[in-house]
C-alpha cells in the first residue's frame, strides 16, 4: 500500500527530491551535510535577524527567470532546482514569505515578487503583498479583505 500510494501521490520531480534528501541524510553522510548543512542554515538565519534591523520586508525574484509553461523543464532537473534557488533561504531560515504575480514576461508568462518579513510579523507581509497587488497591471485572485 504504502508503495502504491507514494507512486500515485508524488511525480518524478518530488521522488527525486525525496531520495535526494534521504542519501544526504543515510549512513555516513550525516556528519558530511547534514552538520554542515545545520551551521549554513545558523549563518542565513543571522543574515536574516541583522537585514530586518535595517528594513521591515525584503522584496526579492520569486526565479532566477520568468515563468515557463507546465512541463516544459520537467526533463532538465538542473534547471528545476535553479528555478527554486530564491525561495529557499526564506525558508531555511523559517521567516515568513509570500509570493505573487507582479509583471508578465515577453511571452505571456507571469513573473512573482517575493516578499520577505521578519519573524512573527505576519501582518506586514500580508499588507505589502496587497498594496502591490493593487498597483500591478495583472489580474489577481483577490483577498476577502
Amino acid at each position: 500500500m504504502y508503495r502504491i500510494t507514494r507512486a500515485k501521490a508524488f511525480g518524478p520531480e518530488v521522488i527525486r527530491r525525496i531520495m535526494l534528501g534521504t542519501y544526504a541524510l543515510s549512513k555516513g553522510y550525516y556528519d558530511a551535510f547534514f552538520i554542515k548543512a545545520s551551521q549554513v542554515r545558523t549563518l542565513i538565519i543571522n543574515d536574516f535577524v541583522e537585514a530586518f534591523k535595517k528594513c521591515q520586508i525584503l522584496i526579492t525574484p520569486v526565479a532566477p527567470t520568468p515563468a515557463f509553461k507546465i512541463g516544459e523543464k520537467i526533463d532538465d532537473p538542473l534547471t528545476m532546482y535553479l528555478s527554486d534557488i530564491f525561495t529557499l533561504s526564506p525558508n531555511l531560515a523559517g521567516i515568513p514569505c509570500i509570493s505573487i504575480p507582479y509583471g508578465m514576461s515577453s511571452n505571456g508568462l507571469p513573473i512573482g515578487v517575493q516578499i520577505l518579513g521578519n519573524y512573527f510579523d505576519e501582518s506586514t507581509l500580508i499588507q505589502t503583498a496587497y498594496m502591490l497587488e493593487k498597483t500591478s497591471d495583472i489580474p489577481h485572485y483577490r483577498l476577502p479583505f
